[in-house]
């Protein structure tokens, strides 16, 4: 009797030990199937940059200005989206500045590649590009193709809808005060960024153009100019003796390997 009870004993213990193994995966079976997948983490960024997927706005970015001598090329300027300044020439072959903006009352944007001979980042380590789409700020949300952007300095300035125009462009300059103006003198020699849809005087709109930017780091960047006057963001307001060049506009960036632009 004694031997059966010790065989009885380690039976029960077994069956116990089987009973609250079994428990135990199951348990972990079921926390397995609700755990959430991790959110993702965007990569980390160095303190003094502006951070990912956060919309910036830079107001009055002043530029040289001459009236009487507008042709006579000014100093280019370098600014960094990544750091949200303007930086010096000095830092001209350098990965600290991802637009330019120079020719014809610094109105010209170009982007930091270091294989264009023609660009100032030339022989640098910036990898940028440019390009222009005609779509609002919102409703761009593809990264074009890499072969889209384009490496040269001063691309984008004056739209064809506007005289001298250059192709497609950020703004468009009303010579004679007519195409966006009523044709009085006030009006005359404006120049109205693209960056929203623009009313014509014909009755017509203008489609609005939206900047997208490859970093010099190779990040992305899209851009939505606002104006090229001193504290007016908005074409009734601009006049040909409001103070001029002054650039605003907003920006967001992404960061490589990204499809889409995104502000969260």
């Amino acid at each position: 009797m004694k031997v059966i009870n010790i065989f009885q004993k380690r039976a029960a213990t077994s069956i116990l030990m089987l009973a609250v193994l079994a428990l135990t995966f199951t348990a972990c079976k079921k926390n397995d199937a609700v755990t959430p997948d991790p959110t993702p983490v965007a990569p980390i960024r160095d303190a003094d940059k502006v951070p990912y997927y956060k919309l910036q706005r830079v107001e009055n970015l002043a530029a040289q200005t001459d009236d009487q001598n507008p042709t006579t090329p000014k100093t280019e300027i370098l600014f960094s989206l990544d750091y949200k300044k303007e930086q010096p020439a000095s830092y001209a072959k350098t990965s600290f500045w991802d637009i330019s903006l120079s020719g014809l009352y610094n109105s010209f944007l170009g982007g930091n590649n270091n294989t264009d001979a023609t660009n100032s980042g030339y022989q640098g380590p910036g990898k940028g590009g440019i390009t222009i789409v005609q779509q609002t700020f919102d409703d761009v949300t593809a990264i074009p193709a890499t072969a889209d952007f384009n490496t040269g300095k001063g691309l984008i300035g004056t739209d064809d809808k506007g005289s001298f125009g250059t192709g497609t462009g950020w703004y468009l300059y009303d010579f004679g005060g007519t195409v966006v103006g009523d044709g009085s003198a006030t009006k005359v020699h404006v120049a109205y960024a693209l960056g929203n849809p623009l009313k014509l005087a014909d009755g017509s709109t203008l489609a609005a153009r939206t900047i997208i930017v490859k970093t010099a780091s190779g990040d992305y960047a899209k851009i939505k100019m606002i104006s090229c006057y001193k504290d007016v963001f908005t074409p009734d307001q601009m006049f040909t003796d409001t103070p001029h060049m002054y650039f605003t506009f907003e920006y967001v960036i992404v960061p490589a390997g990204s499809t889409k632009f995104e502000i969260k």
